[in-house]
């Protein structure tokens, strides 16, 4: 698969609603990932496994109402391994009810159908304050 082909599967995968093990599938056994941010946030920092990408899945997913996700892709650029995606995302924390928005950007690498670096950039002081209580 070309990396517009897998790209485009992970975003049908989340939005099309399969499991973390399903999404995680997509992922190499060892992965570069990163999402940065303050500590307080669970899900945020450095993975490494396709396991820990389960895992991120499974936290987010327990830490957000998904029903109220807005999910805005607005470009994806591709170049060789390399994908960016830039775009917005609308959440709601579960503990406070808290909504936020943000613009978001996702940068991909792909080698051997698979996903081999990660990393989202978001407005992380946003996000904490959503949550903090």
């Amino acid at each position: 698969m070309a990396t517009r082909d897998v790209v485009e599967r992970f975003f049908g995968l989340l939005g099309g609603g399969a499991g973390p093990e399903e999404t995680a599938a997509l992922f190499a056994d060892n992965i570069d990932w990163d999402v940065p941010g303050s500590p307080s946030v669970p899900w945020v920092g450095r993975r490494s496994t396709r396991a820990e990408v389960a895992d991120y899945l499974r936290i987010l997913g327990a830490n957000i109402v998904p029903k109220e996700n807005v999910d805005e892709v607005e470009a994806i650029l591709y170049d060789g391994d390399d994908a960016v995606m830039l775009g917005r995302f609308g959440r709601v924390a579960r503990s406070t009810g808290r909504r936020y928005e943000m613009a978001v950007a996702m940068h991909f690498r792909v080698r051997d159908d698979q996903i081999v670096k990660f990393r989202l950039y978001e407005d992380s002081f946003q996000v904490a304050n959503a949550y903090a209580e």
